[in-house]
């Protein structure tokens, strides 16, 4: 599998999605500055609507590498604790907490 598929493309934009409702829902869990889990949805945004624009243009393979980009901020915040999130199928977490 080297190559990005427009199903695999889906599959992610699904799950990053998914991610994102959910981390925007969550309280947040550090006391940490107000701002952070601001910029830290922000940046999600930002590079999933890059995604979205990388994928009408056609570039599916940059389209890919913007989720990506996108996932790597969500897993980064909930393993923080920016996000109070129990779900390892979205996040790189233990669900068990």
């Amino acid at each position: 599998m080297d190559k990005v598929t427009p199903e695999k493309l889906e599959k992610y934009f699904s799950i990053t999605r998914e991610a994102l409702e959910k981390a925007k829902k969550s309280p947040e869990n550090l006391n940490i500055n107000d701002k952070t889990r601001a910029d830290f949805i922000d940046m999600v945004e930002r590079y999933f609507k890059d995604a979205e624009h990388f994928k009408e243009k056609g570039d599916i393979v940059t389209a890919f590498a913007a989720l990506n980009y996108a996932h790597g901020w969500l897993d980064a915040g909930a393993r923080i604790g920016v996000f109070d999130v129990h779900d390892s199928r979205l996040f790189t977490v233990d669900d068990k907490n």
